[in-house]
């Protein structure tokens, strides 16, 4: 299918590696022209050599400093931007019981404040297109709850408010913003915390057999293939929505065999 993306300019936030570099390489098989803005220049820069039309931003996205840079330094790439994919973060285990107010504000610094930040300081490229897209990556956390991450679940959770909030401020710019909501999905992260564990292969079959459709882990390209689609002309009446990429995992009743 073509998806009409040939030559267009995408920022994808944490492209560098895992779910981020799948959207990357997915992008780039459809042609645009995608900007990675990243804190890991070792893997950023391997993956834009390896692609077509790729450029690297370092960032540190923390602070609205580092995401005023890192805009800054998309304005010398290109004027106009089709698409915003906000993906940086990661669980960084912050608690109710053992974690700290310092801990959890830092956490919402890394995890969600550069979501609004960057969508903010793209706007005016965004909106140079005559339709653009936005689209935030959340997780099943925000919805089911996992214990022991407070708050990295509060920024998932505050991310799928903000999908619904721009995307009602935006309608009249045809800026569709959407969320894409992974549950057990394989990344090089993923597999570090599974090697915490004293058994990580009989955890992971613990997990797998969770998971109601085929019993298996999301792979990073089936999170890619809809963010990609969403970014897409192809869904050109979609907005506001949170669709789970997650085999079931977070609707489905995990009794079934």
């Amino acid at each position: 299918m073509n998806l009409n993306l040939d030559k267009k300019f995408i920022v994808v936030s944490g492209g560098a590696s895992g779910i981020g570099e799948a959207i990357v390489r997915c992008l780039n098989k459809e042609n645009a022209v995608t900007i990675i803005v990243d804190k890991n220049e070792k893997a950023a820069e391997e993956l834009c050599s390896d692609l077509d039309n790729a450029h690297y931003i370092y960032a540190d996205l923390s602070n609205a400093e580092g995401c005023k840079a890192a805009v800054d330094k998309i304005k010398d790439i290109t004027s106009e931007l089709y698409g915003l994919v906000n993906n940086a973060g990661r669980n960084d285990g912050i608690g109710l019981e053992e974690g700290s107010l310092e801990a959890f504000e830092n956490s919402l610094k890394n995890n969600l404040n550069h979501y609004y930040h960057l969508a903010h300081l793209c706007l005016p490229m965004l909106k140079k297109q005559s339709s653009s897209a936005i689209v935030n990556i959340s997780s099943k956390t925000a919805v089911t709850g996992q214990g022991g991450t407070s708050a990295y679940v509060a920024a998932k959770a505050a991310q799928l408010g903000l999908t619904r909030e721009w995307a009602v401020e935006l309608l009249a710019y045809k800026i569709r913003v959407n969320a894409v909501i992974p549950a057990e999905v394989m990344t090089p992260m993923y597999n570090d915390w599974l090697n915490t564990m004293p058994n990580p292969e009989l955890e992971l079959k613990k997990i797998e057999d969770s998971i109601p459709l085929d019993k298996r882990m999301t792979t990073p390209q089936e999170i890619a293939n809809m963010v990609t689609f969403l970014l897409s002309d192809k869904a050109s009446h979609i907005t506001g929505q949170h669709i789970f990429v997650d085999g079931g995992y977070s609707h489905l009743d995990r009794r079934i065999k």
